[in-house]
């Protein structure tokens, strides 16, 4: 379970810890480790990232918040399967169930691919992406449901997205930046993403973000698959999930692993907490 959040079947009747149907935010693991394409281990994300979030307290003192105080509640992880199409459909569905509840999903990954079912439960109108990669193959190595395909999935294949803001990414495909300077899409540089604010830009839209912590530099974040240097800086990372969670209805931190002492996992707990304390004080 996600430190300061309350178990899936645990039933409460106090104010400030609210039961399932009550619950403001609900974070659910998703351990997909189909398509990595060069350290695999994404499929111990969640536990990790649980797992590395023990240490830090529950007060935040920028916000004058409690973590255990906002309604989180942890729902486990939704193990994965062999069948991916079907496995995300079954994932949506389940992300689904939270936003008709008026919650927001909060989803710990697992390889990039499980953006697509969160991107279907919430239906927004743009997609802010922190990423290295621009992830916009049509399909990589055959494969349409590739991670590294997920943008383009999220942009071509679910009709109420209009926008793509890629933020940090640093690499691609000569296809991959053709398709990436269609009006459709933004891509901020890592030097430039310090300086970027989202401005009125996500007034009066519904907004999903998405971090792949290999946007972080890997001087940081070494425990993800697919390492690209000149990355960003944990702060910089911060920042835009904090600008960005009052807007947003849904929200994940995928390509965690277990290859290296934690500091990667860690990284992804810390930008939760700070998603859910930006969102509740927006």
């Amino acid at each position: 379970m996600f430190p300061g959040a309350t178990d899936d079947g645990e039933a409460t009747d106090t104010a400030d810890r609210p039961t399932r149907d009550g619950a403001n935010f609900v974070v659910v693991g998703a351990p997909l480790d189909a398509t990595t394409t060069f350290q695999p281990g994404t499929r111990f994300g969640p536990r990790r990232i649980r797992s590395l979030a023990e240490p830090f307290d529950d007060y935040d003192s920028r916000t004058d918040q409690h973590f255990s105080t906002l309604g989180v509640a942890d729902r486990g992880d939704v193990r994965a399967w062999n069948d991916v199409p079907e496995y995300l459909e079954y994932l949506a569905s389940t992300l689904r169930e939270a936003v008709w509840n008026d919650a927001v999903p909060l989803v710990l990954g697992g390889e990039h691919t499980v953006s697509l079912a969160g991107v279907r439960a919430v239906e927004p109108e743009v997609f802010v992406c922190l990423d290295a990669h621009l992830d916009l193959y049509d399909a990589y190595d055959g494969n349409p449901l590739s991670h590294a395909a997920v943008t383009r999935r999220i942009l071509e294949d679910v009709d109420s997205v209009e926008e793509v803001v890629l933020l940090g990414a640093r690499t691609g495909s000569e296809t991959e930046w053709e398709r990436a300077a269609a009006d459709d899409v933004t891509v901020v540089p890592p030097e430039a993403v310090g300086e970027w604010s989202p401005g009125d830009r996500l007034a009066d839209r519904e907004v999903y973000l998405s971090v792949d912590i290999d946007a972080a530099d890997p001087g940081y974040a070494p425990g993800t698959g697919t390492m690209e240097p000149f990355g960003l800086e944990p702060r910089e990372l911060r920042d835009v999930v904090r600008s960005v969670a009052p807007h947003a209805s849904g929200f994940d931190v995928v390509e965690v692993n277990d290859r290296d002492d934690g500091q990667t996992a860690a990284l992804a707990a810390k930008l939760v907490r700070e998603f859910v304390f930006s969102h509740a004080d927006g």
